[in-house]
């Protein structure tokens, strides 16, 4: 899914207030996070993930690969938390046009 400029900022304000939905342990991105993950991006559409790693590679590479898992798209980054999009069936927000 392609989303304009204007969308990602629309949802970047609405992903603002929210708090991180998922947060990843000791164990790092398992298949049962990612399926945490999934059923999220289902229910809420924009959610925050927090990947709480030291190492900058490893974040994004673990952050790609909840992206490309999930097949939702990176509206942004801060510090440790990532921002991801996914339209679900239901169209629960409206993007604008």
């Amino acid at each position: 899914m392609k989303l304009s400029n204007k969308q990602k900022q629309f949802l970047k304000g609405l992903a603002h207030p929210l708090k991180p939905v998922v947060q990843l342990g000791a164990n790092g991105l398992t298949e049962g996070v990612v399926a945490e993950i999934d059923n999220a991006l289902n229910h809420h559409e924009l959610i925050k993930v927090k990947v709480p790693t030291d190492d900058r590679e490893e974040k994004a590479l673990i952050m790609d690969a909840i992206v490309r898992e999930t097949n939702s798209v990176k509206l942004q980054v801060i510090g440790h938390t990532l921002i991801i999009y996914r339209q679900s069936e239901d169209c629960k927000i409206q993007l604008p046009r």
